[in-house]
């Protein structure tokens, strides 16, 4: 059996980092499905999903290392060739990715005790973001 939904989030952008754990597991309960795997994937080149131990302290290092690895204030060619100001939310978003798969057991998220499911807005200004979950299992 295969179960498509949806999640929609209204984003700040500039890193917002948003814990979307709970309406996973309510899309999991709500399938119909014991046993599976949900995959969650963001529709677009500036957003993108992992786990963590959300926590402020895990939330500000990330921010840190992502100001690190790919700084806001460089010059990025995305950026030479068209004009936008998000070269760096591109190559954030490349480095952890659009997707994200979870097996459930017994309608239950398989996470660990302190791992949550993460969203990164990574582009320059406030979105209306759809992520589009899909079940797979019996």
């Amino acid at each position: 059996m295969v179960v498509t939904s949806e999640i929609t989030l209204n984003t700040r952008g500039h890193c917002d980092i948003r814990n979307i754990t709970s309406e996973v597991a309510q899309a999991v309960a709500s399938s119909q499905m014991e046993n599976g795997t949900v995959t969650i994937f963001c529709p677009g080149a500036t957003g993108a999903l992992t786990t963590v131990e959300y926590e402020s302290g895990t939330l500000a290092d990330l921010q840190a290392v992502f100001d690190e690895i790919a700084p806001a204030d460089r010059d990025y060619h995305h950026g030479i060739r068209s004009g936008d100001d998000n070269g760096h939310s591109h190559v954030r978003a490349a480095l952890i990715g659009p997707s994200l798969t979870v097996p459930f057991i017994n309608r239950k998220l398989t996470l660990g005790t302190w791992q949550q499911i993460v969203f990164f807005d990574f582009d320059t200004r406030a979105r209306a973001r759809r992520l589009i979950l899909q079940m797979i299992g019996q």
